[in-house]
């Protein structure tokens, strides 16, 4: 069983930045895909942020390219989300997630492991 534990959140302005945090419990964190996802009130949960097991592939959402960076601490077990120049519409809340593959896929699918959330809030 992975746990997964999100930190970082907060209410911010537009333009402003922060950066979140997913710490996971020894397992199969080495070897798997991690990402980020997020839920707005009203809206359905999506696909941010993703990446492979070996770091090497990063995958965006169209509307966070150029802002948000992903990245991942095999030593800390933790992965990032490094979200720069924020707006309203970033306003959700943000979850981790662990894949079943080593691949990073936009599908929530084959994340079977999920984190409790943290909120972030842009205000304009």
């Amino acid at each position: 069983q992975v746990q997964l534990v999100e930190s970082g959140g907060g209410l911010v302005q537009a333009g402003d930045s922060l950066r979140l945090s997913c710490a996971a419990s020894a397992g199969t964190f080495s070897s798997a895909a991690m990402g980020w996802f997020r839920q707005a009130p009203g809206k359905e949960r999506e696909f941010v942020a993703g990446i492979s097991w070996s770091g090497a592939y990063l995958e965006y959402a169209d509307s966070v390219k150029g802002r948000f960076t992903i990245s991942r601490d095999y030593a800390k077990n933790t992965v990032y989300l490094q979200m720069d120049s924020l707006k309203p519409e970033d306003t959700a809340v943000y979850y981790c997630a662990a894949s079943s593959r080593s691949e990073t896929t936009t599908s929530a699918i084959p994340y079977n492991y999920w984190g409790q959330g943290t909120q972030v809030t842009v205000s304009s």
